[in-house]
């Protein structure tokens, strides 16, 4: 598949290999694969995942879901979704998470990770993290507000009833021996 072309979402789901490893996105009519994630993205994900599913019940997290949000098809890190609104079928999600994480990669555009957070939020998403681990930092988005840079101590915003995290928290979790 090239990432050049537009294309249209009904064309792009179509296409036979959109759920390679890593997987394909659609944003803003351009197919595009994401990047291979690194040791300390793989960990804080899943650590990440754990956490959220440990303590609350209201809402699953779930990693790399595709969601169709027309006319974009986004696979956040972390997708985090009120258990109501979930499908007993299997497939992807059919609308904006509630609350989606992505995590910065070296090869990233930050820019790109951006339009496709501001494109969730305007179609329902509550809450948004663009988690940077070189720049140990946490962009966050609530509805429709500009967004706030988190560091250090900073208690970052969640849904559901989760206990305080802080951005030195999350940046833990980039340890393989991460225990909350």
């Amino acid at each position: 598949m090239q990432s050049v072309k537009k294309i249209s979402l009904a064309e792009f789901l179509s296409q036979p290999n959109i759920e390679a490893s890593p997987a394909w996105e659609l944003i803003n009519g351009k197919p595009s694969q994401k990047s291979m994630p690194t040791l300390f993205h793989s960990r804080l994900q899943r650590n990440l995942v754990n956490y959220i599913n440990q303590y609350t019940n209201q809402f699953e997290a779930v990693q790399e879901l595709r969601c169709l949000v027309p006319p974009y098809s986004p696979v956040p890190d972390i997708a985090i979704i009120n258990s109501s609104r979930l499908s007993d079928e299997d497939g992807p999600f059919n609308g904006s998470p509630d609350w989606l994480i992505e995590i910065r990669s070296p090869d990233q555009n930050t820019l790109e990770l951006q339009k496709k957070i501001l494109h969730c939020l305007s179609n329902g998403t509550q809450l948004a993290w663009l988690i940077d681990i070189s720049r140990q930092q946490i962009w966050v988005w609530l509805a429709d507000e500009l967004p706030l840079v988190c560091s250090g101590l900073d208690i970052l915003p969640t849904l559901g009833d989760l206990p305080e995290l802080t951005v030195n928290a999350v940046m833990m979790m980039t340890q393989r021996h991460y225990c909350p």
